[in-house]
């Protein structure tokens, strides 16, 4: 079984590493520093965004970024707050990139 980082930690890392980029993110909501999910929120600055979740495929062991929502920003909006309510340990991370980065796929990050 592959070692889980605590998900305050992963925020962190997170974090720095989309700010040495130069892509501007900031936690939306706080989560449990331990054990909470973590959802990411991409807003392209057009009106527009996508969140993502992380996935655990049991059988491979591996984990993924998977799409949650995407759409007009207020719908995720409200998705993310109807997800929020039903597990308020969870994180929301808002990222904005006109480009569209997100860094989900970066080494270290991405599953």
């Amino acid at each position: 079984m592959t070692a889980r980082l605590a998900s305050g930690l992963w925020v962190q890392a997170y974090m720095m590493r989309c700010q040495i980029e130069g892509i501007s993110v900031y936690v939306e909501a706080r989560g449990d520093g331990t054990a909470g999910a973590v959802v990411v929120k991409l807003c392209t600055l057009d009106g527009n965004a996508c969140a993502y979740e992380r996935r655990y495929d049991i059988l491979r062991d591996t984990r993924s970024w998977e799409v949650l929502v995407e759409g007009p920003e207020p719908e995720v909006d409200a998705t993310l707050g109807r997800a929020r309510a039903r597990d308020p340990d969870m994180w929301i991370i808002a990222v904005e990139d006109r480009a569209g980065r997100h860094m989900l796929d970066a080494p270290g990050l991405e599953g």
